[in-house]
Formats: structure tokens, sequence, C-alpha cells
């Protein structure tokens, strides 16, 4: 990879975005909102995240919309703790599209939830440009 290749993706996954706060509450504290919160549903533990908005052509925003989900993805650098052991302890993950994202903290998907915590960013990135770096 190019120097250049290489400066926008950290460009994409360290730039310029609005600073966002996730949830500063203990990781025990979160398992047990999440689990009432969502019971039966596999949660994720994340921190050091980025929250994509994508964007999209109003006939992708209207099939995303459709199908029950918005137009939001989100990577984390690091995974501090997976309910079904998909990922390891200090993995990266990214989400598929959000089905709700509620408190500025619990990212849902269709299969998943992701709780954000500490320190985060939000950004608008194309789908194209999002998944050619993940």
């Amino acid at each position: 990879m190019s120097t250049d290749e290489n400066e926008g993706g950290d460009d994409l996954l360290g730039g310029p975005g609005e600073l966002r706060q996730g949830s500063m509450d203990s990781d025990e504290t979160l398992i047990e909102l999440v689990k009432g919160l969502y019971p039966r549903k596999p949660y994720c533990l994340v921190e050091d995240w980025t929250v994509f908005h994508v964007e999209a052509t109003q006939d992708e925003q209207s099939k995303i919309h459709a199908a029950g989900q918005l137009p939001l993805i989100v990577y984390a650098h690091n995974v501090l703790f997976d309910s079904q052991r998909r990922f390891d302890v200090g993995d990266w993950v990214r989400s598929t599209f959000a089905t709700s994202f509620q408190y500025g903290f619990l990212f849902e998907t269709r299969n998943t939830v992701y709780v954000l915590k500490g320190a985060g960013h939000e950004k608008k990135a194309s789908l194209e440009t999002i998944f050619s770096f993940f």
C-alpha cells in the first residue's frame, strides 16, 4: 500500500470527526444494563470507536430504511468483551447497519448490541469508503 493510500485510511479512522462520548460506566454495570434492555440478544463492549453516517443516494437510503435499518455503521478498534466470544479481547470489529442507536452508546444491529465505551467519533463516509478499509 502506498503512503498516500495509507494516509487516506488513517484519515478516515483518526482524522477530523465530531468527538463523542460513550458510556463511562463499569463493564459490569453495562453488561447488566444491556442484558435487561435486550434479553437474549448478543452484545459486545467496545472502545476507541467511530460511528459512520453512511452517505447514500436517496434510493439507497430508501432501501436501507425499508429494511428496518439506519444508515449507521460502527467500527471499533478494541473489543473489550463479546458475550458470544465471536471476537477476542483486543480485536477490531465493524458492524452491519444499525437498527437503533440509543443514549449515545447503545448501537443495535439485527444480531448484536454494541456498547460504546469512552471517547469516540462520528463521521460521514460513503459505504464504498467504509468497506474499502475494513
